[in-house]
């Protein structure tokens, strides 16, 4: 009798599993020697022919089975080097536990290990979606302390720890271990410094940059509650509570959190029907506003293209939406794109006069910044010219100037060059600012030809071209 231990390795997971197992041939003969300690092998290595290997992939825990292995699938491995002769071997086999490994984050960094199994069918069961969490955790140290740093069952008078998850009110690698888990599994999490306390308030007796280990047991949850049969009142103030959850996330500068709040919301709105004009425009006031707080959270998460679409939703309902407009018109701005976010402050104070104020600050403010692309453009389009013909200058990097007549004139063509990508040229892709796209400036326009010229001269990086 042989007792192995088994492991799968399957895109993000490993399987673990202990059995025992004896083969023999189709007289009976037995071909295994038997060993009392656990053999181990790995799925896909070889290590065990490929028939006993697929067939034991199809077992339940504690489940016996004769698995009978003809010589198309009875391939050499560790197991079995010795199959000359063998045209089919009787395995039987008992699959004593399964133990299930999550690589979390595909690198081996942050690992769950499943040691006792919950109920229910993964992953349909498990908390995936934002809920009220049961847990009990012990958290250890692991260095050479192995010290536990933390133990809901002796530091929390035993009650377990209590969390709602999409809140940030655990650190990552926590919550997205016990987001896949069953009610009543026990696993341990191995974490990495930067999901665990590098990135949260960490307790005063876990050292920075520690890896530490947790023992979780998810006692059960509470799933969100079902908006189906409330009435439009209670629809609102269910609404509201997860808005405002979304807002406190949002000014701790959990701004993917506090997006996933708001965008859970829109997903519910997508089955409210107001019955009269009143709830209809109450609706339709909250529902833009989670679009401009979505629209926000692009923006200070740098996806300022998706906040301008996020924006347009909100215009496209109402052409006047001044704060639509402001926000649309600052992710314009921070894109590059000044006559764009130009048009949508000068509309604001078209529509809205109280708004002059925010608007005429916002236009100062993009005076600003156009103002700093142009020097920006204009230090990187230095000496461009200040070269002899057939000679190449690097962008951003001022010539020597010589003394006599040649070198002054041709320091005068650089300044004009200098004065033309100011006034008509566009920044490049090094420029503060991202752009979607370079445009031709005047010399592109009237010799097409030439910026196929330039760029064989690695001069395509000059945008006045």
């Amino acid at each position: 009798m042989i007792f192995f231990f088994l492991h799968e390795y399957c895109l993000t997971k490993v399987l673990f599993g202990i059995s025992r197992i004896t083969a023999r041939t189709a007289d009976g003969k037995g071909i295994l020697p038997i060993k009392n300690e656990p053999y181990f092998f790995t799925i896909g290595k070889s290590e065990v022919p490929k028939g006993l290997e697929m067939g034991i992939g199809t077992m339940a825990r504690k489940e016996k089975a004769i698995i009978f292995v003809n010589s198309t699938y009875l391939t050499k491995s560790s197991l079995m080097p010795q199959l000359e002769g063998l045209e089919e071997v009787h395995f039987d086999v008992e699959l004593i536990q399964f133990i299930q490994v999550r690589d979390m984050l595909g690198d081996g960094r942050l690992i769950k290990r499943r040691v006792v199994d919950g109920k229910g069918e993964f992953p349909m069961d498990c908390p995936l979606h934002d809920s009220l969490l049961r847990v009990h955790y012990r958290g250890i140290l692991l260095d050479e302390s192995k010290s536990v740093f933390y133990d809901t069952q002796v530091d929390n008078d035993g009650e377990p720890l209590e969390f709602c998850s999409g809140e940030g009110l655990v650190p990552e690698g926590f919550e997205m271990c016990v987001r896949l888990m069953l009610p009543g599994e026990k696993s341990i999490v191995t974490c990495p410094p930067d999901f665990a306390y590098d990135k949260f308030p960490r307790p005063a007796n876990v050292p920075e940059g520690a890896t530490v280990q947790w023992e979780i047991e998810l006692l059960g949850f509470e799933m969100p509650k079902d908006w189906t049969g409330l009435t439009f009142k209670e629809i609102m103030d269910e609404a509201d509570k997860i808005k405002n959850t979304g807002n406190r996330l949002f000014k701790e500068g959990k701004y993917e959190l506090a997006k996933a709040k708001y965008d859970k919301v829109l997903r519910e709105y997508n089955h409210v029907h107001p019955h009269d004009d009143e709830e209809g425009k109450i609706f339709a006031d909250s529902r833009s506003s989670l679009h401009l707080n979505v629209a926000f959270c692009y923006q200070k998460i740098g996806e300022y293209r998706k906040s301008i679409e996020t924006c347009n939703k909100v215009l496209d309902a109402n052409p006047v939406h001044v704060k639509a407009l402001y926000r649309r018109g600052m992710s314009y701005m921070l894109l590059g794109e000044f006559d764009d976010a130009r048009n949508d402050f000068q509309k604001m104070i078209t529509v809205d006069k109280s708004s002059e104020p925010d608007a005429t600050a916002s236009l100062l403010k993009l005076k600003q910044k156009e103002q700093e692309a142009e020097k920006k453009a204009r230090k990187q389009f230095k000496g461009l010219f200040d070269k002899k013909p057939g000679e190449i200058s690097e962008v951003g990097v001022e010539s020597d100037g010589g003394k006599d007549s040649g070198n002054d004139k041709r320091s005068g063509e650089g300044t004009n060059a200098d004065r033309e990508a100011d006034t008509k040229g566009s920044p490049s892709g090094d420029s503060e600012y991202a752009f979607e796209e370079e445009r031709p400036g005047l010399l592109g326009r009237l010799w097409p030809s030439g910026r196929r010229i330039f760029s064989s001269l690695g001069l395509n990086r000059c945008t006045i071209l």
